[in-house]
């Protein structure tokens, strides 16, 4: 596939671009913050008019940094939720209609278990994720006229990841595996549309495998 990869850390995106490339892929590296609603935008733009109309969009970027309410700022609580919720929002809506022009396509979102259940600390994205499942049933329900699956895809065990790291106990990361083992259940997402899997969240295991659950 033609890949468009969105991320604030450039020196990473341009790493993981020249492997693709060197695969025999086509990727294009686009540096840019999530939080800001414009540069996203700028970013999507960018997207769209280099490679057209996409089959697929994963939203995969979010910021955790545990704060009790007595310690976050609005400023700091707006950062999480606009990397999560609004990127997500601005994301989709710019897809929308050329997927729909285009006959159909996938969006998949990244959940967590902060999307359907309180955690201590998660003042800001806990509220982020649980948007995020509420965006999936919105638009997965509006898309099935339009061939456009919308799913969200939430991890089954803990995620070997830096923002991991900095949140994760001790005893979680006794159990954390490699993010790049549930590849194949955002594989299997991608390649839905609206006669398919639409409407879910996908638990996807470590083992390569998933579990569907129907959210609507």
């Amino acid at each position: 596939m033609r890949v468009a990869l969105m991320d604030v850390r450039g020196d990473i995106l341009q790493r993981v671009a020249e492997e693709l490339t060197a695969d025999g892929g086509d990727a294009l590296p686009i540096t840019v913050d999530l939080s800001d609603a414009a540069a996203t935008q700028s970013a999507i733009d960018a997207a769209l008019a280099h490679y057209g109309a996409p089959r697929v969009l994963v939203h995969n970027a979010a910021l955790l940094i545990t704060r009790s309410m007595l310690e976050i700022t609005f400023q700091q609580w707006q950062k999480e939720i606009n990397i999560i919720l609004q990127a997500a929002f601005i994301l989709s809506k710019a897809v929308w209609r050329p997927m729909i022009e285009a006959g159909g396509g996938s969006i998949v979102y990244l959940s967590s278990g902060s999307g359907y259940k309180g955690f201590i600390e998660e003042v800001a994205y806990n509220p982020g994720k649980h948007g995020i499942e509420g965006l999936m049933k919105c638009l997965a329900l509006e898309g099935k006229a339009f061939n456009i699956a919308v799913n969200a895809a939430t991890p089954g065990a803990p995620i070997n990841t830096p923002m991991s790291d900095s949140n994760y106990t001790e005893a979680q990361k006794q159990h954390w595996v490699d993010p790049q083992l549930l590849a194949p259940a955002f594989v299997f997402l991608a390649q839905q549309d609206a006669s398919g899997i639409t409407g879910h969240r996908v638990a996807a295991r470590a083992d390569g495998s998933w579990d569907a659950i129907d959210l609507l």
